[in-house]
């Protein structure tokens, strides 16, 4: 079996010390005027678009739903029903800063009351007129 040989003008151009230099490496030439790119505005300009769309793709929204959010959990009163994040459905019938007191079922007469923080409530459900 016989393998395939460069010729040995392959191996003849030599390294010359100019190929070696950073001025080299980034594109800089003996009569050639800035680098490649433009400069720092070559690297500048694709930055400022990758900030810009992730801020219109994921903050602006993260934004308006706290914003929501916020007006949601601000609007709850006495007797709105809502559901919170563990799944409890219950009606509110008390309120406090931090606090909201659901009921959330009768057992022989009582009304069953739990505390719960303002933040867990998830939704206000609408009410359904019948």
């Amino acid at each position: 079996m016989r393998f395939w040989r460069l010729p040995p003008a392959a191996f003849a151009a030599p390294i010359t010390l100019a190929a070696a230099t950073p001025a080299f490496a980034l594109g800089l030439r003996p009569g050639k005027e800035g680098g490649p790119g433009g400069g720092m505005g070559g690297l500048l300009l694709p930055l400022l678009v990758t900030f810009g769309i992730f801020y219109f793709l994921l903050v602006r929204p993260q934004q308006r739903q706290a914003r929501d959010r916020k007006a949601m959990l601000d609007a709850v009163k006495k007797g709105d029903n809502v559901v919170t994040a563990g799944g409890i459905h219950g009606k509110v019938t008390g309120i406090t800063e931090t606090v909201v007191t659901l009921e959330v079922a009768e057992v022989s007469g009582q009304k069953v009351r739990l505390k719960v923080d303002r933040d867990q409530i998830t939704r206000v459900e609408k009410e359904v007129q019948a």
